[in-house]
């Protein structure tokens, strides 16, 4: 199956949910922010969200500065 994830095509497994892909990219304790088809999915909820073929992702990363 395949999700796009910040304009790009990513392949994953079928019911996987959102928290195995983020485990996968190493972005699973990153202070991140995500959306799928444009609904935020607030962190508790990643391991409950199934991803489907055709997914839009948007994954933004916070930074500090000053």
């Amino acid at each position: 199956m395949q999700v796009h994830l910040n304009g790009q095509s990513e392949s994953i497994e079928e019911a996987e949910s959102l928290a195995d892909l983020l485990a996968r990219l190493n972005l699973a304790d990153a202070p991140i922010a995500v959306e799928v088809n444009m609904e935020l999915i607030p962190r508790e909820d990643h391991a409950q969200h199934i991803l489907r073929d055709g997914d839009e992702l948007e994954v933004v990363k916070f930074v500090g500065g000053g």
